[in-house]
């Protein structure tokens, strides 16, 4: 059948990893800036100053998510990711040379909003070469781009900033045009069958099942920015660690994060849906986040186990709100479903530092986790469980398809007949979003 031949192709991996590299670009300028702070001050720039100027690519990205994301709809992903990424790396290039404030808080306020791309373009890609059935692990993978990111901006930009802050900008301008280059080579659109009469009908959005995971999206960042944030710190001040030796832990926390990820995704593929884990494991950052919550305001030695978990476990169902949204956002508006998914999310997560900060500095952290502990218990109300259609374990719907852009050419991939034969891939779409009623 189609669809099985569909899930026999292997460049659905060689794709998977292109957008993931070149999500692990993007991420790593626009979430990684932190780790040039201290360069910036050797320049005389204020921490204030300095601050604003790490924030700024994540402003560029609040702007830009959803317009990348329609982008991603009308004209494919292939090219819009390339070109956002190219776009980005070119304005990183600039501001090697450039000096002061304003005119470095433009430049990364420009890369930011090109590099949105990625988001909403590579989770795009996923939707269309993946079968229903492993589009869960897919998605995990590709969720584990951002501490990849991260962790390669820290390991990467302190050690070439010593050489002064053009360097390491100039590193991150080259990492962004490699990925360009890479999608543009390895990257091709899946093949797209007609729209679907109920995507045909309109907007999904006529409907609240996005608008729902939407929001139980939102809810559910802030336990893991909260605990993100104030990990560190909370093991400094109230346990009286080391910085180093806290820092080591929680970064075994953050690799326990990205394997939560991916097994969250497996989860979902075996049991055929995406919502139901999601309320699952928001039940249990709920039931973690308390016991944290708990051993702060005892001084308990269960604050330090419980404050690793919840790194763990609260950011494990990401990659199932993602691969959600655009499984229920159809064909014609998977770019744009994930590009409001990330501005909402980004915009959370932004506020959620200085309000727990708030928090803290007047009821102590018990009280911030206690506060955390009340929003994913929030999202388990407001995820849409019963508007997702239970698929049998282990099957799945073909993955999207649609003619190769202009300049390509015909796909193609061994058959299962003599050697040296081929065979054109033939049209299958994917699974139809199932309505709330």
């Amino acid at each position: 059948m189609a669809g099985e031949e569909a899930g026999q192709d292997r460049r659905r991996w060689m794709v998977l990893v292109a957008g993931m590299l070149a999500m692990i670009a993007g991420c790593a300028f626009q979430f990684g800036l932190p780790y040039l702070i201290p360069a910036l001050r050797e320049e005389g720039l204020s921490l204030g100053a300095a601050g604003l100027l790490a924030a700024a690519p994540t402003a560029g990205l609040l702007v830009s998510l959803i317009a990348w994301g329609a982008a991603a709809d009308r004209w494919g992903e292939r090219w819009v990711l390339a070109g956002g990424l190219a776009g980005a790396g070119a304005v990183l290039a600039v501001a090697t040379q450039v000096h002061g404030v304003a005119a470095l808080g433009l430049c990364f306020l420009l890369a930011g909003a090109a590099g949105g791309s990625v988001h909403a373009s590579s989770g795009r890609l996923i939707l269309g070469w993946f079968a229903a059935h492993e589009r869960g692990l897919a998605m995990g993978l590709r969720q584990t781009a951002q501490p990849i990111g991260v962790a390669v901006a820290a390991l990467v930009l302190p050690a070439t900033a010593a050489a002064g802050r053009g360097s390491a900008l100039a590193f991150m301008a080259a990492f962004c045009l490699a990925g360009a280059v890479l999608v543009a080579v390895a990257v091709r659109d899946p093949a797209r069958a007609a729209a679907s009469p109920q995507e045909s009908g309109g907007s999904p959005y006529r409907t609240p099942v996005l608008w729902r995971i939407h929001g139980a999206s939102a809810l559910l960042i802030v336990p893991q920015f909260t605990v993100a944030t104030f990990a560190l710190v909370f093991l400094v001040d109230e346990r009286g660690w080391d910085a180093t030796q806290a820092g080591h832990v929680l970064a075994l926390a953050q690799v326990g994060g990205a394997v939560a990820r991916l097994a969250s995704g497996w989860w979902s593929d075996r049991v055929g849906g995406r919502l139901r884990p999601m309320r699952i494991v928001s039940g249990a950052i709920a039931v973690v986040a308390g016991v944290l919550a708990a051993g702060a305001a005892g001084g308990s030695a269960i604050g330090v186990g419980a404050v690793v978990a919840a790194s763990i476990v609260s950011v494990s169902p990401n990659g199932l709100a993602f691969t959600a949204v655009a499984e229920h956002a159809g064909r014609q508006w998977a770019g744009r479903a994930l590009g409001i998914q990330n501005t909402a999310q980004n915009a959370v997560a932004a506020a959620t530092p200085p309000l727990m900060a708030a928090v803290i500095g007047s009821g102590g952290y018990a009280a911030a986790f206690a506060l955390a502990a009340a929003f994913p218990l929030a999202a388990m109300a407001v995820i849409p469980v019963r508007a997702e259609r239970r698929r049998p374990a282990g099957r799945g719907d073909a993955p999207e398809q649609r003619p190769a852009g202009p300049g390509d050419a015909p796909e193609q991939r061994p058959s299962a007949g003599p050697a040296g034969a081929v065979e054109q891939r033939r049209p299958s779409g994917p699974a139809e979003p199932v309505q709330a009623r």
